[in-house]
């Protein structure tokens, strides 16, 4: 099970990769469109997620691993977080520690016997007998847990530190207990994830004691229990929805009922994840790609007030302090990206005198994409302004968008009659640029409107000149 969801993972992201730009773009669009008024094809939020994670894999170089290495991570797939290795994550690895744990496995854990697992999984798949390389990779798995326990056991702090060198992380001790934890457990894992649906839409009602029934078997198993919430938290939609699971065991929302059950670690593992998706965000809006942000603010939208409404966290406790923090970090980031946009519109559209251009050029396309898709990413700021507390700069920037888009426009199609051919060009990708900005704040019908102004003003130069002579 685990190796066809593995397996239907990959042919996904591969997929995603050999999309041309132009095709990722519509893809992404057409999803977002879809979440963002509710109508989202089942598996929406997966793809959107794969796209997201596809484009930085793109702009970054990532090792592969050979089929040794990705067999014996195999059980981990479940728990992988695409994040800095410095990030706490309970009970998860970040996926780029994968490659350095997996070198220090063959250098300090298990020196030579790394090269003869290799051999021995290698020719099984060579032969065509998946089975018997799964089988090499269960054992080595097996005694790499008892090397990783008895290190664990005695070393001390110089030996962490070191251990923090060789894996290039501050967390480095914490990332090899979760590896030998998850390893130990794998196989009630894998059975709660025979059990779990593939995809829980929204943990509530029947599902939702259902699940829980199969998780409060695992409760007396600290390692087991923690982990199998982090596997229902990858089955859910919503990932914020586990802390549903608290609720239930508590039998109440109210924050110091929830922290006397074993469930109240939900509750800091969805608080982890949201302050991901917050920098994920960030880091999203900052590279100006436009990788899907108007669906992943919804993602954190939906967290924060799922939090804030589910749950009654006083503001002065711990997880009430935490979620102000990350309200705060999210209206930070926002306000920073909504108050920029302006500009940004102006510079494209802003009527040049003729010295500024030359024959044949016009405006950089990327940008233009890249302002076009952030100019939507304001549009559905206004959905969430209230709980994101961006209310009053997302109503002043976009109207500020709209009156200078709304003059702007008048500008560029007087400038495009009287352009000269060197001018033409660029005057009519500006005119485009417009028409483009103005279907994400007036509407599909007023950008019609102005495309057909502007063909008809691009097919009669001159006409202002001669009106004035």
């Amino acid at each position: 099970m685990a190796s066809q969801a593995e397996s239907s993972a990959e042919k996904l992201r591969a997929y995603l990769r050999e999309l041309k730009p132009g095709a990722r773009a519509l893809l992404i669009a057409e999803l977002e469109r879809g979440l963002l008024h509710g109508a989202g094809p089942a598996g929406a939020e997966l793809v959107l997620s794969e796209l997201r994670r596809s484009l930085r894999e793109g702009s970054t170089k990532s090792s592969r691993f050979g089929d040794p290495a990705r067999l014996f991570f195999q059980p981990i797939e479940p728990f992988l977080v695409d994040d800095g290795p410095d990030h706490k994550h309970r009970g998860r690895i970040a996926r780029s520690a994968l490659e350095p744990l997996w070198i220090w496995i063959g250098n300090r854990v298990m020196p030579g016997e790394v090269n003869t697992y290799s051999e021995q999984v290698e020719e099984a798949l060579g032969a065509g007998d998946s089975d018997a390389a799964e089988l090499h990779a269960r054992a080595f798995q097996d005694r790499a847990m008892v090397r990783i326990t008895q290190m664990m056991q005695s070393a001390d702090d110089k030996e962490r530190r070191r251990l923090g060198v060789q894996l290039g992380t501050e967390r480095a001790f914490e990332d090899v207990q979760a590896l030998r934890g998850i390893l130990a457990s794998r196989d009630g894992l894998a059975m709660l994830g025979t059990q779990l649906t593939g995809h829980i839409t929204a943990l509530a009602g029947p599902v939702l004691e259902s699940v829980k029934a199969q998780v409060d078997s695992l409760a007396g198993k600290s390692d087991l229990f923690l982990y199998s919430l982090v596997l229902v938290m990858s089955k859910l939609v919503s990932p914020w929805q586990l802390i549903r699971l608290a609720i239930r065991a508590a039998n109440s929302d109210d924050a110091k009922r929830i922290a006397e059950t074993p469930y109240a670690v939900t509750v800091q593992i969805v608080l982890e994840e949201v302050d991901r998706r917050v920098r994920e965000l960030a880091a999203d809006l900052k590279s100006g790609r436009g990788i899907a942000v108007a669906a992943l603010l919804k993602e954190v939208h939906d967290a924060l007030r799922g939090l804030r409404s589910e749950i009654d966290l006083p503001a002065e406790s711990v997880w009430g302090k935490q979620l102000t923090t990350l309200r705060a970090e999210v209206s930070k980031i926002l306000t920073g990206e909504i108050e920029m946009m302006p500009g940004r519109v102006r510079r494209l559209i802003r009527p040049r005198p003729a010295k500024e251009m030359s024959a044949g050029s016009r405006l950089d396309a990327d940008e233009v994409s890249e302002t076009e898709a952030l100019i939507g990413f304001v549009a559905a700021c206004r959905n969430y302004a209230s709980e994101l507390a961006v209310n009053e700069v997302t109503q002043r920037t976009f109207n500020e968008l709209q009156q200078l888009l709304d003059t702007g426009t008048r500008a560029l199609l007087d400038a495009l009659r009287g352009a000269s051919p060197a001018e033409r060009t660029f005057r009519l990708s500006q005119v485009d640029a417009a028409v483009r900005f103005c279907a994400k704040v007036f509407g599909q019908e007023y950008a019609s409107t102005l495309a057909k102004a502007a063909e008809v003003a691009a097919h009669d130069p001159g006409r202002k000149a001669a009106g004035r002579a």
